[in-house]
């Protein structure tokens, strides 16, 4: 029996993909905070062999994609795993899986990303993946300034930053200055026997703890910098940065904000960044900060999503 359209909608929405002139799917495996264990992977292949074609492919969201599951078998794909706690989706204008770099073992990650990923997980993606949005909502979280995870091309980009005071009185003005030399974007120069560190500084946090004497600190709180309404592909909009940096505690309720605002503002169909542009950015930032939407969110998610004119 053919597959009617209602079918190919029905289970997209549960994380299945028509495969391009079949009538199989790929479905969707989603990670809790980026990440699979061993014992994940070892199901997640024996899935691949019982209901799909015995392959495995990676998305860019990091979900783990298995191809050839043919319709009638779906609902057997999805119990063999749930058993597991592993579980399809990843589609539909909701939330979509969070993304994050390796910035938890990376020598260059200013804090624990992995862990952020999973609070991210379990709040937005799970405690959230019932709410409708205007499309789809991706979040991607970044260690560093390398943006390895491309943080502004998100609807919500984090990046991890360490932000400190340069003690000059500490400085002794060093021949070889460890802060100069491991500067990777060359901020730091000498003038009158002391280090100055110009605008070129990106807050990296590679300096951190350089300096033998203490000039820069051994130890800084990371601080996030956030970016909104990024999108890439067809229509491509560079994230907005925001100009406050925040602790990594407050970043939860900053992307929840920005996630009810979105929702409060957004015409079906229109993604994050066409929002901010046709409403303003200066709305979107004095909702972000002041709490007040968080105060309202029965009421936001109660309302119906609204409709273009």
């Amino acid at each position: 029996m053919a597959l009617s359209k209602d079918d190919i909608t029905l289970v997209k929405g549960r994380g299945f993909l028509l495969n391009r002139g079949t009538e199989l799917f790929s479905g969707r495996v989603v990670p809790a905070g980026t990440m699979f264990s061993a014992h994940d992977l070892k199901m997640v292949g024996e899935c691949a062999e019982k209901f799909g074609s015995g392959k495995v492919t990676f998305t860019n969201r990091q979900t783990a994609e298995i191809p050839g599951i043919p319709f009638d078998r779906i609902e057997e794909a999805e119990a063999f795993l749930a058993k597991e706690g592993l579980y399809f989706g990843g589609t539909g204008a909701k939330v979509r899986p969070i993304t994050a770099c390796k910035g938890t073992t990376c020598v260059y990650g200013n804090y624990d990303t992995q862990a952020l990923a999973l609070e991210m997980h379990n709040r937005f993606y799970i405690g959230m993946g019932n709410v409708k949005l205007p499309h789809k909502f991706k979040i991607g979280i970044g260690g560093c300034p390398n943006s390895c995870m491309k943080p502004s091309l998100n609807d919500i980009g984090i990046e991890g930053h360490k932000v400190f005071e340069f003690d000059s009185e500490k400085c002794r003005g060093c021949k070889k200055c460890a802060v100069m030399n491991n500067c990777p974007v060359k901020a730091v120069s000498a003038v009158d026997g002391k280090v100055v560190i110009d605008e070129k500084c990106l807050s990296c946090g590679v300096c951190v703890g350089k300096c033998p004497f203490g000039a820069v600190p051994a130890e800084v709180e990371p601080l996030c910098r956030i970016y909104v309404g990024g999108t890439w592909g067809k229509t491509t909009r560079i994230g907005t940065p925001l100009e406050r940096l925040v602790p990594v505690s407050q970043v939860g309720d900053i992307v929840e904000s920005a996630m009810l605002w979105y929702r409060e503002n957004g015409y079906v169909k229109e993604r994050f960044g066409v929002t901010i542009d046709r409403v303003g950015m200066a709305s979107l930032k004095a909702a972000l900060f002041s709490g007040e939407l968080l105060k309202r969110k029965e009421e936001i998610l109660a309302a119906p999503l609204k409709e273009r004119p």
